[in-house]
């Protein structure tokens, strides 16, 4: 889990534009209905963003980072993961997380992200964050129809019981990637980091990866004053590589 309730992500003093939100619910392949939230700009300026929380799904943060988006001008939609298992909608910090966790599927999440684009329509990009992170990078695929995705601490490798990871699946990936990391984040190495840009460029596949020395896992949060300049400067890529992608 990357962010407790107190945690916030960064915020403009002055929004390019008005906003409006809300929860919603969407349907997966497999007819299955999740949660989700919905923040729309009053003025479009750049592509959609789908929004893939950590592990405990779709949490406040989530909801808060959608509005950011869209006030930046980013039709965006943040997603649940756990539709299919749970039997509300709450995730706080109550939420029994492993025991839904272990009944994820990549498939049915592939499906759900899948879902939250078509609704979003094209162009539009993938944003996730350690699990959701790691999902970004797949979503690079071409049956996607990204046109980029980026990924928050998401392990590129090999990882536990969900098995070989993007840095493996490098050679099906298309959509430009970019990766932001903690270099204390213990969980990902920057050995981890450098194969999966080695691999990423074999493969042909647009990237850039940049590594915050000593920042840890869930760096981007703008309460957290020790990595304020970590938080800052990645808030600025990612609104950079949205409006890069604006003419696609």
């Amino acid at each position: 889990m990357c962010y407790d309730n107190d945690a916030k992500p960064p915020a403009h003093a002055a929004p390019i534009t008005g906003t409006t939100a809300s929860g919603t619910r969407l349907t997966s392949a497999d007819g299955t209905t999740f949660a989700a939230y919905e923040a729309r700009p009053d003025d479009v300026r750049g592509p959609g963003v789908v929004i893939l929380p950590d592990v405990r799904g779709l949490h406040d943060f989530y909801k808060q980072l959608a509005l950011r988006l869209a006030e930046q001008g980013h039709p965006a939609i943040a997603i649940d993961y756990y539709g299919r298992t749970a039997t509300d909608d709450e995730r706080g910090e109550a939420f029994p997380i492993m025991e839904h966790v272990s009944k994820l599927g990549r498939q049915t999440i592939q499906d759900d992200i899948m879902a939250a684009a078509d609704r979003l329509g094209r162009p539009a990009v993938a944003l996730g964050f350690c699990m959701g992170g790691r999902n970004a990078f797949f979503a690079s695929a071409p049956r996607f129809g990204f046109a980029g995705v980026i990924g928050f601490y998401g392990a590129p490798g090999i990882a536990g019981p969900y098995g070989p990871g993007p840095t493996q699946h490098a050679v099906e990936l298309s959509a430009p990637i970019l990766g932001l990391f903690g270099g204390a984040d213990h969980g990902i190495t920057g050995e981890q980091v450098r194969e999966f840009g080695a691999a990423l460029t074999e493969a042909g596949v647009e990237h850039e990866l940049i590594t915050y020395p000593g920042a840890p896992h869930g760096f981007f949060d703008a309460t957290t004053a020790e990595h304020e300049e970590a938080c800052a400067d990645a808030w600025k890529r990612v609104l950079a590589f949205l409006k890069a992608l604006k003419g696609n």
